[in-house]
């Protein structure tokens, strides 16, 4: 396990798991630069979401992946609101083994999906990361061009026209369930406009793209892929609107 992951690890048990508000003196840098709209900057809002959290707040992680000094965990939050939130997080780990930079997009957990897939289950282990790199280079490759480009004839290319497992909770399995669904969202006045990826982060099969883009209003496209022999299988993601305001000026990506 990579020394990033390690610390993210046990970082989040400490703060999120033991609600510790004193882990963040042992985890968290000074200069703690915060993305989430949940959250002011640096280590003592931290300190006080955590010191906040109340008893039935707890954290069902699903994935954690690690690419250099970024990890990226995907989860389900119960007891932050009044129902589960589905989320993302990514820590940026510092030379110090510190967390110093954090981003996130949260969703509500939905029951009933159209693909009858949860938002989180599925594989979790990352097993091939021989392959690392080519997925990440497939995966920027799809987020460039089918994604930010709309070239959607170049689907195929990419992803599988065979398996394509989707958690999604609006659409079915398939490139079929995708096409109709997208479709769908257009009559809705929601088409996916991806304007920038901000982030690919990758280890084994498992690649997230974090983007900037609009779904009716802006939001934040947190986009996670599983690849086998050479193209995607399985797609699980989170479609956050960006708030009017945030607690600090980093902006969300």
């Amino acid at each position: 396990m990579s020394n990033a992951k390690n610390t993210v690890l046990q970082a989040a048990a400490e703060l999120f798991g033991h609600k510790d508000p004193s882990a963040v003196d042992r985890w968290v840098a000074a200069t703690y630069k915060q993305h989430s709209a949940l959250a002011a900057d640096g280590p003592e809002a931290l300190r006080g979401l955590v010191a906040g959290l109340g008893e039935d707040f707890r954290y069902e992680g699903a994935r954690v992946i690690a690419d250099g000094d970024l990890v990226a965990l995907h989860g389900i939050y119960h007891g932050f609101g009044p129902d589960p939130l589905v989320g993302f997080d990514i820590f940026r780990v510092d030379a110090d083994g510190r967390l110093a930079e954090h981003w996130d997009a949260l969703t509500p957990l939905v029951k009933d999906t159209v693909s009858g897939r949860s938002q989180t289950d599925g594989p979790s282990a990352v097993t091939e990361t021989a392959k690392t790199d080519a997925n990440r280079a497939l995966v920027a490759g799809f987020a460039e061009k089918v994604l930010v480009g709309a070239d959607y004839s170049a689907l195929t290319d990419y992803i599988s026209t065979e398996t394509y497992h989707q958690h999604n909770t609006e659409a079915a399995d398939g490139l079929d369930g995708f096409g109709a669904a997208a479709a769908q969202w257009a009559e809705q006045g929601k088409n996916l406009v991806y304007k920038k990826v901000h982030k690919v982060i990758a280890e084994g099969e498992f690649v997230l793209t974090q983007s900037e883009g609009e779904f009716g209003v802006p939001v934040a496209y947190y986009d996670l892929f599983r690849v086998a022999d050479g193209r995607i299988v399985e797609h699980w993601d989170v479609i956050a609107p960006n708030p009017d305001e945030l607690p600090h000026t980093n902006g969300l990506f």
